[in-house]
């Protein structure tokens, strides 16, 4: 009898047993040796970012691997020569240390600002001291009342920086010499915006346009309040939300009335000459408001009050478009108006490799002296007009017409020969091509064709009438967003792929269009950065990304796979990210990490550091994955990205589900009753969705900054990618219809862990939308939890590793049955030095 009754309670307890979750235990030590601090110590550069010079055919570059930084200049058109070092690292250290006086060797050469002379024989840069000097240009360095040189008002102690030592280096004889008189240049102010001859400066003040020498510009740079600067008012009819450029933007009411005496930026466009530049006003004053407040400011919370359109509202703002003429001081308004609520914008000339070092460079208009280029669009996004505006006249050409059913998108046209023909970009048959005009706008050709996405201009060789673009979705059997380099004739023939195959590519052209600087890589590759010539050829290799740090670390690389989306037919591509201790005969949770798009999917493509939301949350003991959705990224055909016109909310979860589910058929080592799901903003909103439209299927989601209620988000991103109608009346006037499907309308069918958050003065997401959420959720009388991020806008700033770890924490107990974190978080705690009791 007591056999039976033993072996009746041992069959008792295990079927008890197996009623209970199985714990598991979460691999926090592993996910800690990831934090973004430490991958900064372990991978350092993963790209060539090349310095063109004008005056020949070499750039210069830094790039740093674990056994620090080396710059290097290369002749691009002396193959033999290879690249080289700069410098002698070892002998500069010791030259500067002798001057300097401080200690530095090859490995720690603190080199900052270099830049070419002139003659581009030597170069410059300055090196920051440990010694301690008076502030120059303030009213310490200037002495005070009760004081000599070096006191402030008062006898206070005068304030200090750290002494910078200015040099120049002759790359020809290798001498190095102290500029010891040397002027350094003041960083350019904000609101500045230079004329191309550099001697006048632009800005608004008090809501309009001003505009002083660069004499008086040296003294703002001093002392902005200096009172003998003197300034020139430009125009008088500006008023607030409805001025002549302005805002510093993100400021609370105080700062507002703080700072309305203040020059600010006005953004303006030049003509090449300087004669005449171009601005867009815009009359925000019936925009309505919005509000956040920033409880934790000192010494009292403070109110942040800013114009904010919601879709369908009818309070939008007005863009006008103006043209100065600098030499008489005069303006007009340019007739621009076509349709209601319109978007109107003027490009910007492409800027020239061998200005990127340029401080102080004028914003040139695309286009001559006689005509610029200019684009409006109307509220709905399905028409587009392409424009150029007589200067003389001021008579505005409509050249090309974009029209489509759903929302039509624009880049940048590309002139030949000063606009004796153009080159436009354009989804018309359903994949983004370039197609060339005429000056009149009439079709000459179409350049490219077939099924596949081009992206950019790169370059346009006029004289050989040769095109430089870049494209994906081409080349067959690789990752169709793989981006490459392209060339081919203005008349469609000669197209040629000049990057590498099966990679992604990132390629920078230079000037003459003789060169060009490219990295390639993907998830699961190490960067490798080339110099090819403008026929692909590779002329040599310039670095390969070291690895060896996250190697030793334990690192590996992530997986690329592909599945079908929920209708069986569409291809989706994603990546899988394993713990670094993965084993296969383990079980483990699945998390999917989304974002919806339209604009972009978040799946890799190229290798890179962002590791937060996927290398790192595997390591906790997850199965960690990203893919694309229908509807989710414009870099394919124009039906893929417009598949969720009109049904935003709802339109990506399908896809996501059948993602997961196929890789469960593919992997005995996924657990498909445990699917968790995160993401921030779009995927904020798109984690809380796939819980309450599969409620049975996703178990778990953290849910961060999310537009939940995309009818109070910002009107531009939700009317384009769900839809507005306009409507006009039997009297002819324009409305504009909008209704979308909203997160908390589900809100009762919840069954599972739900975990929302937000920054409390997010004033691009704002706040509301979690907050109507958790309305819905009380309502409904379901349980969840809500993280409030104070002072924290929609990025989470100063908080963003805070709240990774209590997702970390929301997945582990949620997913492995994990509740064993300490109320510390013991992996932040760790990195904090405990000498300064201040930290």
């Amino acid at each position: 009898m007591r056999i039976f009754v033993f072996i009746y309670m041992m069959f008792f307890a295990v079927a008890v047993m197996a009623q209970q979750p199985v714990k598991q235990k979460a691999n926090y030590a592993l996910a800690a040796r990831f934090s973004p601090d430490k991958i900064s110590k372990m991978l350092f550069s993963t790209s060539v970012d090349p310095h063109w010079l004008k005056l020949s055919d070499r750039f210069w570059y830094v790039y740093e691997t674990r056994e620090g930084k080396t710059w290097y200049i290369v002749d691009a058109k002396d193959a033999k020569s290879g690249k080289r070092p700069l410098f002698d690292h070892a002998k500069l250290a010791a030259e500067i240390t002798k001057i300097v006086k401080d200690p530095f060797d090859a490995q720690h050469l603190p080199i900052e600002k270099l830049k070419f002379t002139k003659d581009e024989n030597s170069i410059t840069f300055e090196i920051k001291s440990t010694i301690d000097e008076v502030k120059k240009d303030t009213a310490a360095a200037r002495g005070g009342r009760n004081g000599g040189a070096g006191a402030r008002p008062g006898g206070a102690p005068a304030a200090t920086e750290k002494k910078i030592f200015y040099f120049e280096y002759n790359l020809i004889t290798a001498v190095l010499t102290e500029l010891k008189d040397y002027q350094k240049p003041k960083d350019r102010l904000m609101w500045a915006s230079f004329s191309p001859d550099k001697k006048y400066v632009l800005y608004s003040k008090k809501n309009n346009l001003y505009y002083m020498d660069t004499a008086n510009y040296r003294k703002a740079q001093i002392k902005e309040e200096d009172s003998t600067i003197v300034e020139y008012q430009l125009t008088t009819d500006g008023v607030e939300d409805y001025g002549y450029g302005g805002g510093f933007g993100n400021e609370t009411n105080v700062e507002k009335e703080r700072n309305k005496d203040k020059r600010k930026s006005a953004f303006v466009m030049w003509s090449p000459d300087g004669k005449y530049f171009t601005l867009t006003r815009t009359d925000s004053r019936k925009v309505k408001d919005l509000w956040v407040i920033n409880s934790i400011a000192e010494p009292r919370p403070t109110l942040e009050t800013y114009k904010y359109q919601m879709p369908g509202e009818k309070e939008a703002p007005i863009r006008e478009l103006y043209l100065f003429n600098f030499e008489s001081k005069t303006s007009k308004k340019i007739g621009v108006a076509a349709f209601k609520d319109q978007e109107i914008g003027v490009w910007s000339a492409p800027l020239k490799q061998f200005q990127r070092d340029e401080e102080n460079r004028a914003t040139i208009w695309l286009g001559t002296n006689e005509k610029f280029y200019m684009n409006r669009t109307s509220r709905d996004l399905k028409r587009i007009d392409v424009c150029a505006v007589n200067v003389a006249t001021g008579a505005v050409t409509t050249l090309i017409e974009e029209r489509m059913n759903t929302y039509v998108e624009i880049r940048r046209v590309g002139l030949v020969n000063d606009g004796k023909e153009m080159i436009q970009w354009s989804e018309r048959d359903g994949w983004a091509h370039f197609y060339l005009y005429d000056e009149n706008g009439k079709l000459k050709n179409q350049i490219t064709s077939g099924a596949f996405h081009c992206e950019d201009i790169e370059a346009i060789d006029e004289k050989n009438r040769v095109l430089y673009f870049t494209a994906n979705g081409r080349e067959p059997n690789e990752d169709p967003y793989y981006l490459h380099l392209y060339r081919v004739n203005f008349d469609g023939t000669g197209l040629k792929l000049l990057t590498t195959a099966n990679h992604d590519n990132q390629a920078s052209m230079d000037d003459n269009m003789r060169y060009f600087i490219n990295t390639y890589s993907r998830v699961n590759t190490a960067p490798v950065s080339l110099l090819q010539d403008n026929t692909g050829r590779v002329i040599m290799q310039l670095e390969k990304t070291d690895m060896s740090g996250l190697l030793e670390a334990g690192y590996k690389f992530p997986e690329p796979f592909k599945v079908k989306a929920a209708d069986g037919i569409t291809d989706l591509y994603g990546v899988m990210y394993k713990p670094f201790n993965f084993d296969s005969t383990k079980i483990y949770p699945i998390i999917e990490y989304v974002y919806p798009g339209p604009q972009t999917e978040a799946v890799n493509k190229a290798f890179g550091r962002g590791m937060d939301r996927v290398d790192r949350l595997a390591q906790l003991g997850f199965v960690v994955i990203t893919v694309g959705n229908r509807g989710g990224h414009p870099s394919r055909s124009k039906w893929y990205h417009n598949y969720g016109y009109g049904n935003l909310r709802d339109y990506g979860l399908a896809d996501k589900k059948a993602a997961i589910e196929q890789l469960g058929y593919r992997h005995k080592f996924i657990d498909v009753n445990k699917v968790g799901i995160h993401g921030h903003s779009g995927g904020g909103f798109m984690s809380t969705a796939a819980m309450l439209v599969y409620p049975d299927f996703f178990k778990v989601a953290v849910s961060s900054a999310g537009n939940h209620e995309n009818n109070i988000y910002n009107r531009w991103w939700s009317e384009k990618h769900h839809g507005v109608k306009e409507l006009v009346s039997d009297k002819g006037d324009t409305s504009f219809v909008y209704s979308i499907e909203r997160n908390p309308e589900l809100a009762k069918n919840l069954k599972g862990h739900l975990m929302l958050s937000h920054g409390d003065i997010d004033n691009n997401v704002h706040p509301g939308n979690t907050l109507r959420m958790v309305n819905a959720l009380i309502k409904a009388n379901k349980r969840f939890e809500l993280v409030v991020l104070p002072g924290q806008r929609h990025g989470y700033g100063t908080m963003t590793e805070y709240f990774f770890w209590k997702m970390c924490d929301y997945f582990s107990l949620h997913l492995l049955g994990d509740d064993s974190q300490p109320v510390d978080m013991e992996e932040m705690n760790r990195e904090i030095e405990k000498g300064d009791p201040g930290k």
